[in-house]
């Protein structure tokens, strides 16, 4: 083992691996390894079945310099997260969630179906256990930095459209071979269910919820007081949304789209480098739209206000994008299969609850996320 891959625990290399690891990310057959580190990655986990994520530098023996991203994965059963599942749902939540996504998005073959300017990060090095987790080697895509541009959001929708045009359901197999990975709208439905309609639409309901001292000032400095009637009277439209998005034409799509997992190469400020593929299994076409566009609006880089044009910007591009590849559908149905399934994910969870009693919370992120709560409540209830 090299003793500086140390903090990568049994994911560090020894030599002969490393020299190999070297030589796949120069294209060198020939490069030797020099000095190496490893720094963990100072970003939020938000997903159960990523364990850490670390970059790791080096130079070869002639001062050429290398880098590598290293995702380590996992069963949500290693989770420290489980524990706040119920004992009786445990289980199925372990067998749902597919923590070896990532894994087969890399030796599937989307990367081949990907439109010009849109690609996977390149894979270098990929390690299974036998205790359900995995580790992925991959390019350290160095960002553009700056806001997105319209024009940005316009090209990423634009993409979007034509990757799904290319993977819908008589064209491809899923990524998983997985049942619910065949079924239309399984994984949106799962989660409408579990985190919707077991966790946070009972405490929405709760006038308790709406009495916390942040939520409550928020609402009441931004004379917001029919959000929570708006917001359950949307509740009620649930299951009626969910049956009307699996009628609606479908696609495989990224499944988490935000602007987060498409990088933007800072020496190709062009192109997307897609990362962290989810939801696996036919979704309403229309589905990545949601997260492109409250991805940054979520993590506190883009405000509120802004989304309304973002959301004009999108839509057509993605229609567009669909048309380009040979997938006709209606603005009509693009625009619910994008609202409905953007209501279902993120319309109820955009108020920072869990924050209640935290050293995190502030009145500013209370207010952020009430402004961001009524911009998509407005969005989505002239068409649902």
């Amino acid at each position: 083992m090299i003793t500086e891959l140390a903090p990568l625990g049994r994911d560090a290399l020894g030599a002969d691996d490393l020299a190999a690891l070297v030589r796949t990310i120069t294209g060198d057959p020939a490069a030797v390894a020099g000095a190496v580190r490893v720094e963990p990655v100072d970003y939020p986990i938000g997903t159960p079945s990523t364990e850490s994520l670390h970059r790791v530098f080096g130079t070869t023996a002639d001062g050429a310099g290398w880098s590598c991203f290293v995702k380590k994965l996992q069963s949500v059963r290693h989770s420290p997260i489980i524990r706040f599942v119920p004992i009786e749902y445990r289980q199925s939540f372990i067998d749902y969630m597919p923590w070896q996504l990532e894994i087969a998005v890399h030796r599937s073959g989307v990367g081949d179906l990907m439109p010009d300017g849109l690609r996977l990060a390149k894979a270098y090095r990929i390690d299974l256990y036998d205790d359900d987790r995995g580790t992925v080697w991959m390019e350290n895509v160095v960002q553009e930095w700056g806001p997105w541009p319209p024009e940005r959001f316009e090209r990423a929708a634009y993409l979007l459209g034509r990757l799904s045009a290319r993977r819908q359901p008589h064209l491809v197999e899923p990524l998983l071979d997985r049942e619910v990975s065949s079924t239309p709208g399984a994984a949106l439905r799962y989660y409408a269910n579990g985190r919707v309609m077991k966790s946070a639409l009972p405490v929405l309901a709760d006038p308790q919820c709406w009495r916390q001292p942040l939520l409550a000032a928020a609402v009441c400095n931004l004379h917001e007081h029919a959000l929570r009637d708006d917001l359950l009277a949307l509740g009620e439209r649930i299951p009626t949304v969910l049956d009307t998005l699996d009628a609606l034409p479908q696609c495989y799509q990224h499944g988490d789209a935000s602007p987060q997992n498409l990088l933007v190469p800072h020496d190709s400020p062009d192109e997307f480098v897609a990362i962290d593929w989810g939801f696996d299994c036919p979704q309403a076409a229309g589905f990545d739209l949601g997260q492109l566009l409250i991805g940054l609006a979520h993590a506190g880089e883009l405000s509120p206000e802004a989304l309304p044009a973002v959301h004009e910007v999108i839509l057509k591009a993605f229609q567009e994008g669909l048309r380009e590849d040979g997938m006709e559908v209606d603005e009509e149905q693009v625009l619910y299969g994008y609202l409905g399934s953007l209501l279902v994910r993120a319309a109820f969870t955009a108020l920072p609850l869990e924050q209640f009693g935290t050293a995190d919370a502030s009145l500013e992120l209370f207010e952020e996320r009430v402004l961001l709560t009524r911009t998509l409540v407005d969005l989505v209830s002239p068409v649902i």
